[in-house]
């Protein structure tokens, strides 16, 4: 149990439709277009609505959902 974890920020992959088909998409794009304030320590994508188009996706972790819905739309899924 890691008392000194930081929560990460969390985006549903609904959200990323707002993005073009074949953006690479991490947080300050998600800051850029809006969707987040500010995301101090680091994106986790879940997996709650549908991506429909084909993005490049970067943040720091992904529900399993998340994941496959991403792979899905023809997109990829990188953990940095």
């Amino acid at each position: 149990n890691n008392v000194f974890a930081k929560p990460l920020t969390a985006v549903n992959v609904a959200s990323l439709n707002r993005f073009e088909d074949g953006a690479v998409v991490d947080a300050a794009a998600l800051i850029e277009k809006g969707i987040l304030q500010d995301c101090k320590n680091g994106l986790k994508i879940l997996g709650n609505g549908n991506v429909t188009v084909k993005l490049t996706v970067k943040a720091a972790a992904f529900s399993e959902s998340a994941k496959d819905k991403i792979e899905k739309a023809g997109g990829k899924a990188e953990v940095v």
